[in-house]
């Protein structure tokens, strides 16, 4: 059984090496520099690029395979398709390609849920138990990570998000139309990041596609997420029903914008108070005690030994 249990351990740290190789950077090697030499560099490059194109292919399928299996008719998965597109993946497949990843997390978590309790000495049911508690850990980690990487795409469009509008006024200010600010914006806050501007020029090219304004902007809103992105959107609708001044209505939006950014640097400095005592409390406090009170301690005890001898 332990040599099972070691087995099982070196697979999987074979397969994350081999993983790890595959995403790191190819570093400079003395074959390498002969290929520069004699030209084939860019054969060697494409024929590795096409060999990890591959090997991306069929395990898309793998787990669109398994995804496919789960996804039924019957079951609504309108929730977990926005959040698939909050967090990017906007393609057909990436609902399947979620529902396979989860299916197979599952399946090798129970595993090693089953290795473990077999190690461990536990009865059968125990085992059992333990591998069912492993598999559903194993279901619910995806889903945690993609509400990590939702979380980190929509604070950074948030982060971007005031510079844009102020952008944005002074382009209609100087005399552009609104969809000609939106393609300036795009170009100018390309430096910034790219979600932003992406989400942007996704929406000017609906726009120049035939599709309304309105429909873009809100487009624009449910595929970040954002309430800020939304909170424009629905200000520029109704700017433009009710025909008032999109320029003094931006200006004003983007105080709000700065304002609602103060406020959120002033409420993440307040909290680092309430941050820090767990650290101090855990890691630095018994430190100090053990360093002051240590020697008294030391002391206290070897006095009373002696009063007793």
């Amino acid at each position: 059984m332990v040599y099972l249990i070691a087995t099982g351990i070196a697979l999987s740290v074979g397969l994350m090496v081999v993983a790890l190789a595959g995403l790191l950077p190819a570093q400079a090697r003395p074959s390498r520099s002969r290929l520069v030499e004699l030209g084939l560099d860019e054969a060697f490059s494409k024929d590795a690029a096409a060999r990890r194109s591959r090997t991306r292919t069929r395990t898309k399928e793998l787990l669109s395979y398994l995804g496919q299996r789960l996804e039924t008719p019957k079951r609504q998965w309108g929730p977990v398709r926005t959040r698939l597109v909050h967090a990017g993946y906007r393609q057909p497949s990436a609902l399947p390609i979620f529902l396979g990843g989860r299916v197979l997390a599952a399946a090798i978590l129970y595993f090693y849920g089953v290795l473990l309790g077999m190690a461990l000495g536990a009865p059968g049911v125990l085992a059992i138990f333990l591998a069912l508690w492993a598999a559903a850990a194993g279901w619910i980690i995806p889903s945690f990570l993609l509400s990590a990487r939702i979380a980190k795409r929509q604070r950074i469009i948030q982060k971007l998000l005031p510079d844009a509008v102020d952008l944005l006024v002074i382009c209609v200010e100087a005399g552009l139309a609104l969809n000609q600010a939106f393609q300036r914006v795009a170009l100018e806050m390309r430096h910034a990041g790219d979600l932003l501007t992406t989400e942007i020029s996704q929406m000017n090219l609906e726009i120049r596609a035939g599709t309304p304004r309105d429909q873009a902007l809100m487009g624009l809103a449910n595929r970040t997420g954002v309430p800020d992105v939304r909170s424009l959107a629905t200000m520029l609708i109704q700017t433009e029903r009710f025909g008032t001044s999109i320029a003094d209505s931006l200006r004003i939006h983007a105080d709000t914008m700065r304002t609602k950014r103060q406020q959120r640097a002033e409420e993440a400095a307040a909290k680092t108070t309430i941050k820090m005592v767990f650290p101090l409390g855990i890691c630095i406090f018994p430190a100090l005690f053990v360093v002051i009170l240590g020697p008294a301690l030391i002391q206290i005890i070897s006095t009373f030994a002696n009063l007793g001898g």
